[in-house]
């Protein structure tokens, strides 16, 4: 499938794969889209940004090539390594045989044939349907000096591999980075993308994203759960709940056959809403039936 040609409709595209975007997001991927530069997704952990891509993937019919990020990650993990087993068995193999010197058989052991490819060089190859997806995910988990070595990838859409030389992509992928910001990403690597911070919604657009994601929870259901979580993310909470997390509260819910919201059905399900015992000891109980009967008393006034 062709790229979106403006911003409605990548706006649609969006919506196809249902997500549900506000228009400055659209816009800022429409942009990277257009003019060829990664978009760089900055924001707290559960708010969206790992699924445009897989969004991307699917609605346009391209491959996904995702990089998880981690401490320690190095080029033999992210962009390729060598098989040195296939290698040996060449060298004993000519070794044998006698049948070339040591320069041709150099010269043939560090050739594409015996080279493993990771997501980052994958990304540079020609794909059937077009360039594919990468996703670069959670960026921020990785050292400084894997940072460094993106520099060229993300500039000239190239690798140099010192055996090979350097290896360019005909297309350049559509590049996907996120970040959660538990440290900051060096500015070199953000001047060379298009950046976009990934809030938590509105309760309008969160509900929204419920009536898509969570289609099943009664609509009572899902006003009082969007207006419970909106409330939280106001407290000092070592985690703030997500929008994956509401969706996970929305689905935990609903199996458990609940209509509306009550101080039992609260504290019975936090672990599905909050990750860290603090959070829930800190909710449950008389804090949970303060905070749902202000959601009640607001939805009341509301409807008055």
């Amino acid at each position: 499938m062709d790229l979106p040609q403006s911003v409605e409709d990548t706006h649609a595209l969006l919506a196809r794969g249902n997500y549900v975007a506000d228009r400055s997001l659209a816009t800022a991927l429409y942009l990277s889209l257009s003019l060829r530069r990664p978009l760089f997704l900055e924001g707290e952990a559960g708010v969206g940004k790992t699924e445009i891509a897989k969004v991307l993937s699917e609605t346009l019919g391209r491959k996904l090539l995702r990089l998880q990020c981690y401490e320690g990650l190095d080029a033999a993990s992210a962009v390729y390594e060598w098989n040195y087993a296939l290698q040996m068995v060449e060298i004993r193999m000519a070794e044998a045989v006698g049948d070339r010197d040591r320069t041709a058989l150099e010269g043939d052991i560090f050739s594409k044939r015996f080279l493993i490819e990771r997501p980052l060089l994958q990304a540079l190859e020609p794909a059937a349907g077009g360039p594919p997806v990468l996703l670069i995910d959670e960026l921020d988990r990785t050292d400084e000096p894997f940072e460094a070595y993106l520099l060229e990838l993300l500039s000239d859409f190239q690798i140099t591999i010192p055996e090979i030389g350097t290896i360019a992509a005909e297309e350049p992928p559509l590049v996907i980075i996120t970040s959660n910001r538990t440290r900051e990403i060096h500015d070199a690597l953000k001047r060379r993308c298009f950046y976009y911070w990934v809030d938590y919604p509105n309760a309008e657009r969160e509900l929204e994203i419920l009536a898509v994601k969570a289609p099943n929870a009664p609509a009572d259901l899902s006003r009082q759960i969007v207006g419970f979580v909106q409330k939280l993310r106001d407290i000092d909470l070592f985690k703030l709940p997500g929008v994956a997390e509401t969706i996970d509260w929305a689905e935990a819910l609903t199996q458990l056959d609940k209509l509306t919201l009550d101080p039992d059905s609260i504290n019975d399900t936090l672990g599905t809403l909050l990750k860290y015992q603090d959070d829930i000891a800190k909710i449950q109980g008389s804090e949970a039936s303060r905070i749902l009967s202000e959601v009640n008393a607001e939805r009341a006034g509301a409807a008055e």
